[in-house]
């Protein structure tokens, strides 16, 4: 059967940015720009972007462009005869899968905060009601795993109908509409009154604050959020390579992506530090954030209920963007390695996908009591640190080792399936630092996110 592909170099480039671009870019970009220093930190965070993100990004990209095929098969096809690299698989599909295991159900908390904005639920409630809401839905399994079902549903029903119909005709809309919701609530909260004290917050390089937390924790806050942003390590971006053609060189294309990733990444905060300081709260980090600070904020403006729904679709989009993506690696992958078609597969992975995502949704309510990782923690963080703190990382690895030494694939193929096309080349000074220190950082971080979880 003939392989699809995408219709256009701008549908790979919104497709593999709507992979990276995902709900813990929104909240914790802003977040920690504003915790180490506004735009000083955001400097320091463009640099280990360059420097951590685009090699691993590229790297993933020319396996797939030169293979032609899923993670399924692509270390098959391009490996040394006789070598074991094609067993990293199993560990690729193992580490998409575990992550739409507590995705889909945080996506699902989208689905339905922009249910109930939309319908005037959340109206007139204060903090404290509205973290009532957000309590009385994590105790409650069956709104939780009905919403998770349906985002598995809507996704699925998008990869049912192909790479060209589905994947890319229907990601190029949502990231259209992503790109434009943001803008509109950006400029809403830039003209609130008072918002300029959240953009002092959010932009004024602040040194102090980088003297207060110390260099080190600036750098490796800055360094792990480079790495952990695009969603690489795991195989959920080759799967884009292998859809595109060689007009334009690889590094070429990387660069728009993670443009594009860190445009929204900054834009999130132009929406939220103004309207948080404009109203006289201090953002929190994480779950709050979206689901209790910011919709309190929106119960204060005027016309809040419109820019909370507004809020909440753009929340949405980000979310099934990085879902469908990771969605089409996970039945590609299926359909390369048991020769099943696409479409008899999806309703048996539906059914997979609400079973497998079905113990993050319990881990809140019936299964509260069971703390994988210490006191405090859920199967939701148990499943998140397995794929952030291990898969990703050690999958970098991987593709590092793959495309730069001997025993795999080789430099010279790898930086010739890089350069071929139109646009700009690989910088052919990176390939000792992408062979020898690159790999470092990465067991770095993977080790520093060890002693952070068990240690600190």
């Amino acid at each position: 059967m003939e392989r699809e592909s995408f219709s256009s170099r701008l549908g790979f480039i919104l497709i593999s940015a709507g992979c990276a671009i995902g709900l813990g870019n929104v909240w914790r970009f802003p977040f920690v720009t504003g915790q180490y220093g506004g735009a000083s930190f955001v400097l320091i965070y463009l640099c280990f972007l360059l420097l951590l993100g685009l090699p691993i990004m590229v790297a993933e990209f020319a396996v797939g462009r030169a293979s032609r095929r899923s993670p399924a098969k692509s270390f098959d096809t391009l490996e040394p005869k006789g070598t074991k690299w094609h067993l990293f698989k199993y560990v690729t599909i193992a580490g998409n899968i575990i992550l739409m295991m507590f995705y889909t159900t945080v996506s699902g908390w989208m689905l339905y905060f922009l249910y109930k904005m939309a319908v005037g639920d959340l109206s007139g409630l204060d903090a404290q009601g509205i973290k009532g809401v957000f309590g009385a839905l994590l105790q409650d399994p069956a709104t939780m795993a009905g919403n998770m079902a349906i985002i598995i549903m809507l996704c699925f029903g998008v990869c049912y109908m192909g790479v060209r119909n589905g994947v890319e005709r229907i990601t190029k809309v949502m990231m259209a509409f992503l790109i434009v919701l943001m803008v509109v609530l950006a400029a809403n909260s830039m003209l609130l009154p008072g918002s300029e004290a959240g953009l002092k917050y959010y932009l004024y390089p602040d040194f102090d604050k980088i003297a207060e937390h110390g260099v080190r924790e600036v750098i490796f806050a800055a360094m792990g959020q480079a790495f952990f942003t695009l969603s690489i390590g795991m195989g959920s971006l080759s799967i884009f390579g292998s859809y595109i053609g060689k007009e334009q060189k690889l590094t070429n294309e990387a660069l728009w992506i993670m443009f594009l990733d860190t445009f929204v990444a900054i834009v999130a905060g132009l929406i939220i530090f103004p309207a948080c300081f404009s109203f006289g709260i201090q953002p929190d980090a994480g779950p709050n954030l979206l689901f209790i600070t910011l919709p309190n904020v929106f119960n204060a403006m005027n016309g809040g209920r419109i820019w909370g729904t507004l809020f909440f679709l753009f929340m949405l989009f980000a979310a099934m963007s990085t879902v469908i993506a990771v969605f089409e690696m996970i039945i590609s992958s299926i359909c390369e390695l048991t020769g099943g078609d696409r479409r008899r597969l999806i309703p048996f992975a539906v059914i997979g996908m609400i079973l497998l995502s079905l113990p993050c949704v319990f881990g809140f309510n019936i299964w509260s009591g069971f703390e994988p990782l210490g006191k405090g923690t859920c199967v939701l963080d148990l499943e998140d640190f397995l794929v952030s703190n291990n898969i990703l990382p050690l999958g970098s690895l991987i593709f590092l080792a793959f495309c730069t030494t001997r025993y795999g694939w080789g430099w010279n193929k790898f930086i010739e399936e890089v350069d071929t096309g139109k646009g700009i080349g690989f910088p052919k000074w990176m390939r000792f630092y992408a062979t020898y220190i690159l790999p470092l950082i990465v067991l770095y971080i993977f080790f520093n996110g060890y002693y952070a979880m068990f240690f600190k």
